[in-house]
């Protein structure tokens, strides 16, 4: 009878440990899309950070996969955008010092005041894929 116990308990924690993984996985936001096919056998990808490089990387990551081990993607076209949350308030390097005060005035206060977000930025690349030599 212990061991039923011991053993549902087991079970159980397990069970709950599952299910929190996997409400965490669903409520994350992707960082790049999948591939767009567009005509003349062009593709399009978009990539997304916290910072302009991330995202552009992100984008980049994308192509590369697109692409495949036996291609490289061909860059057509690059358009990155600040997307965050003090977008059409603020212009792109006033936003980034209210992030970095808010950032500040959190750790005097000792609380979380950042309002930065791993989509605040956002880089589409168009691109063909070409074939490895």
């Amino acid at each position: 009878m212990q061991n039923t116990i011991m053993n549902a308990k087991k079970v159980l924690g397990l069970s709950v440990a599952i299910a929190a993984i996997t409400l965490t996985a669903c409520a994350t936001t992707p960082t790049q899309s999948l591939a767009i096919q567009k005509e003349n056998n062009q593709y399009e990808v978009t990539g997304l950070g916290k910072s302009q490089i991330i995202a552009k990387n992100n984008a980049i990551n994308a192509a590369n996969n697109t692409c495949g081990k036996k291609a490289a993607p061909v860059v057509i076209d690059e358009k990155s955008e600040y997307t965050g949350a003090l977008k059409g308030i603020v212009d792109e390097k006033t936003g980034q010092m209210i992030q970095a005060a808010a950032g500040v005035l959190g750790s005097v206060l000792g609380k979380n005041t950042n309002i930065e977000k791993d989509t605040d930025y956002q880089t589409t690349l168009t691109f063909t894929c070409k074939a490895i030599s």
